[in-house]
């Protein structure tokens, strides 16, 4: 099983900048790919950014230019840049990885519990 801890919300001034962590845990083989997710209040999860074991990255298009993913594949983390936020990137904000528990085996996908970012105005 994975277990994966986020830290890094919390609440700042449009034009700040937070940067979220997720460290992930447990009995796993190799994580593949690593995702930051969020969902504001009434609208459905949408993806922000993934980054594969290898770096190669992928943004929605609301945040490139500002976010930078980036992960550290010896300590299992992924860690999520935000820089000049706005109010509407204010929502819980979710790491998902895709492991895999052993060589040869079935990949499976995880979630963090979520991490809070509100933006004020």
């Amino acid at each position: 099983q994975v277990q994966l801890v986020e830290s890094g919300g919390g609440l700042v001034q449009a034009g700040g900048s937070l940067r979220l962590s997720c460290a992930a845990s447990g009995r796993f083989f190799r994580i593949s790919v690593m995702d930051w997710y969020r969902q504001a209040p009434g609208k459905q999860r949408e993806l922000v950014a993934d980054i594969t074991y290898g770096g190669s990255t992928n943004y929605a298009d609301s945040v490139k230019g500002r976010f930078t993913i980036s992960r550290d594949n010896a300590k299992n983390t992924v860690y999520l840049q935000m820089n000049s936020l706005k109010p509407e990137d204010t929502a819980v904000y979710y790491c998902r990885v895709e492991a895999t528990l052993a060589p040869g085996r079935s990949t499976y996908q995880y979630w963090g519990q979520g991490t809070q970012v509100t933006v004020s105005s």
